[in-house]
């Protein structure tokens, strides 16, 4: 019989009324139940975080800095763990989850480093001018209140701890809200909390229903929302809440560029590879994994081939088997709506050089040539394991192909020349250049976030506690400088 998994309410575990299911995408086996909150402990939750808020705002940094310490050991202690059971809920190839682990363990690394130095405050002088005279100004930042944190199911440990470290380093009370396909990631954190001695009423886990959400997203006792998922999600929660703080990280259709300079059979070879890895890792399920690659006209004929034959060499199959490099997707309707985008684009005159093949809930890694661009896989995220390859006449062409999109996350630009490294971060409009490979890559404590429509704010560990605190001004008077 199976246990089922109690959330975390004020940082103690409580059992609602009614439980729902968490089955493995890849062989649809039972992996947990879950505990539901009612109505009334929500309520609780977010009364309790409310009232902590001064408390837990003027907690002493080391105390917070060893919370988060305390956390990230222990994600050491249990990775494999911690691994097998992302692997479990999300499908994730055991190798990327246990990345995704060590990721997770650094983020509470750096909050806990951000937690003792964040916040110093910043003194002024204020005699520059005659009225300033013996006035000096301290500026120090302050949490804007209850954090609500809503994650995605893609990465469902190490978003759900790119919420709630930064607000537990900044002394904001957060109320973390993990993905209904992915829960039991999210619930592991609070376990690891629950060891610590924050406050009661600082931080809870609690795996709350999609359509009881408008009326967390409209309670005023929750200033700020920080919001990882779908473009369509996030900016009606913006469009709901006008006057909230809402940081959103949303969709992209990341393009990797290899222009002219990059035609070594070395270079080729190693941008093939990394496009086929990074297209397909995590099954395609990352907002910044390569769904575009576009390619200098010198150089095309002779990378497309390499593209294939790497794409084909993924490793796919059971995610709990050391050497699978694909697992499937969340759902089988996750693969059947990516089923259905590759066949529009075939339709419409796409070359299928690989792949196009739907197996349940897999979908094999595939390639598609000569798109049109106005099918709806040229124009949307894809999140699955799909690129699509494009010739290109020069960098102005490339990066206007790039440019010739709506999101905006991040790109990717295979070149050894440093001026036009400069001048792709000057023409890329995007939220980050990675230059000589994929756009794929992240550092945690790096800004993280993008333009248009791919959202609004920055992540990355203490850009984030910038989006969850603001300035506040002290003047001194009588100063005698």
């Amino acid at each position: 019989m199976t246990s089922t998994h109690a959330f975390w309410l004020a940082g103690r575990q409580a059992t609602g009324e009614d439980t729902f299911d968490v089955s493995s995408p890849w062989d649809g086996r039972l992996v947990g139940r879950v505990s539901v909150p009612t109505d009334a402990q929500v309520e609780e939750a977010v009364a309790a975080a409310y009232a902590v808020r001064d408390e837990f705002a003027a907690t002493p940094a080391h105390v917070r800095a060893a919370a988060l310490d305390h956390v990230s050991k222990r994600l050491v202690e249990r990775t494999e763990e911690i691994a097998r059971l992302i692997s479990a809920e999300n499908g994730k190839p055991l190798k990327w989850a246990r990345g995704e682990v060590g990721r997770a363990v650094s983020v509470f690394r750096f909050a806990a480093e951000e937690a003792r130095r964040f916040n110093g405050g910043e003194a002024q002088r204020l005699d520059t001018d005659l009225g300033g005279q013996g006035r000096l100004a301290l500026t120090r930042r302050f949490p804007k209140g209850v954090v609500l944190g809503i994650a995605p199911f893609n990465f469902p440990l190490n978003l759900c701890a790119h919420k709630i470290a930064p607000a537990i380093a900044a002394g904001a009370p957060i109320i973390l809200k993990p993905a209904p396909a992915t829960p039991l990631s999210g619930l592991i954190i609070g376990d690891l909390l629950a060891e610590t001695e924050l406050p009661a009423g600082s931080w809870s886990v609690l795996p709350v229903a999609n359509d009881k959400m408008p009326a967390l997203v409209q309670d005023e006792r929750l200033p700020v929302i920080s919001f990882t998922g779908s473009e369509k999600v996030g900016y009606a929660i913006m469009d709901s809440v006008p006057r909230k703080h809402c940081t959103l990280e949303l969709g992209g259709n990341g393009a990797a560029v290899v222009l002219a300079d990059w035609a070594s059979d070395e270079d080729l070879d190693r941008a093939a590879q990394r496009i086929a890895t990074f297209s397909n890792y995590q099954g395609g399920q990352s907002c910044i994994s390569v769904q575009r690659v576009i390619a200098d006209a010198s150089v095309y004929d002779r990378l497309l081939p390499r593209v294939v034959a790497a794409v084909e060499a993924q490793v796919t199959g059971d995610p709990s088997d050391d050497a699978t490099d694909v697992g499937p997707l969340v759902s089988e309707d996750a693969a059947k709506r990516v089923e259905t985008w590759v066949q529009e684009a075939v339709d419409a005159g796409a070359a299928l050089l690989t792949g196009g093949k739907r197996d349940g809930a897999s979908y094999a890694p595939t390639v598609l040539a000569d798109v049109p661009a106005d099918v709806t896989i040229s124009c949307e995220e894809v999140f699955g394991p799909v690129l699509t390859v494009q010739k290109v006449n020069g960098e102005a062409e490339a990066f206007a192909a790039v440019n010739d999109s709506k999101y905006g996350l991040q790109a990717g630009v295979f070149t050894h020349d440093l001026q036009t490294a400069f001048r792709a971060h000057r023409a890329l409009e995007v939220g980050g250049v990675v230059v000589g490979d994929v756009p794929s890559y992240r550092a945690d404590q790096m800004p993280y976030g993008g333009v248009k429509q791919s959202g609004v704010g920055r992540e990355g560990v203490r850009f984030a506690m910038e989006d969850y605190t603001y300035e506040r001004v002290l003047v001194l008077t009588g100063i005698d400088l």
